[in-house]
């Protein structure tokens, strides 16, 4: 009996001490987490986002959920008979599809998400950018052939105030932001990119990390030619790469370079479809996916 509980455990063992440099290193650092594509819609997937934020969490590190929910808001649009529409890689939104986006992602995403992260203790608390002026935004309109499109009621984030996210971290709280933002000049709400509201709010608390859960496994290095993932590189490599870009990576990969060049020290894009991507993504030696770093001085 004493030889086979040897050998279980020992492996065991070994593993939780890998992860002590880890464990170490990022003890008392903020990490922001984007959550979506398929971990936001497969049942065991989310259930092992909600495990890795919590274990997070309890190792010492105080993260941040932002969310978006372009498949549940589809599916809503739908049923209220309102048609998407896509423009320069966003949703159209029109203020009888803003009430549904608020609806969908205030009272069904971040409610779902929140309650798996419960299961584990009194830990998550949800809030919309609206909440205590968390994020402000102006009217985005995105430039298409050298004209300006009006996509109705999306927003461009002017300005962060991160106060209530700060209280609740200092709480031991886990804050779930939905990427809602309040409007600048108008007394309406703005829906905002998640990918771009997440970056922006790593930015303002100045995280450790910003993580970026996708579809794929990272910044493929000549797709559709190879599927060789580029597992890490520079601001300014990232930069020269961004044209050639697939429209879903654009946001995604902005938003990693404008984390990394506004004070976070790594972001990173990881395949949320493997479980547990989080943990192994901050906890062993090799990370997955693709990591964004700072340019080493005298690099621009």
């Amino acid at each position: 009996m004493t030889g086979t509980r040897k050998h279980t455990a020992l492996p065991k063992a070994q593993i939780l001490i890998e992860a002590l440099p880890w464990l170490t290193r990022h003890h008392g650092k903020t990490v922001v987490i984007k959550f979506g594509g398929n971990a936001m819609v497969d049942e065991e997937l989310k259930a092992a986002f909600a495990q890795d934020v919590v274990f997070l969490r309890h190792a010492g590190l105080k993260p941040v959920v932002v969310h978006g929910g372009g498949p549940q808001i589809s599916r809503a649009l739908e049923t209220h008979g309102i048609v998407s529409e896509f423009k320069a890689g966003l949703r159209v939104t029109t203020e009888d599809a803003m009430d549904v986006v608020r609806m969908v992602l205030a009272g069904q995403v971040q409610r779902e998400l929140v309650g798996l992260l419960n299961r584990h203790g009194p830990l998550a608390v949800g809030l919309t950018g609206e909440d205590a002026h968390t994020l402000t935004a102006v009217k985005h309109q995105p430039e298409i052939d050298g004209e300006l499109v009006d996509i109705g009621r999306v927003g461009e984030i002017t300005e962060i105030d991160t106060g209530a996210i700060e209280a609740l971290l200092a709480d031991g709280r886990i804050p779930v932001v939905s990427s809602i933002a309040r409007s600048q000049d108008d007394h309406h709400v703005y829906n905002v990119n998640a990918d771009t509201a997440a970056a922006a709010l790593a930015a303002a608390l100045g995280a450790e990390t910003l993580m970026v859960l996708t579809d794929v496994e990272g910044l493929y290095e000549d797709w559709p030619n190879s599927d060789e993932v580029i597992s890490r590189l520079t601001a300014s490599q990232l930069e020269k790469l961004l044209p050639e870009l697939s429209s879903g990576m654009v946001p995604k990969m902005e938003g990693c370079l404008h984390a990394v060049r506004n004070g976070v020290n790594t972001a990173r894009v990881i395949d949320g479809r493997v479980q547990h991507s989080i943990l192994l993504e901050i906890f062993t030696d090799e990370g997955i996916g693709t990591m964004v770093a700072p340019d080493e001085q005298g690099e621009s």
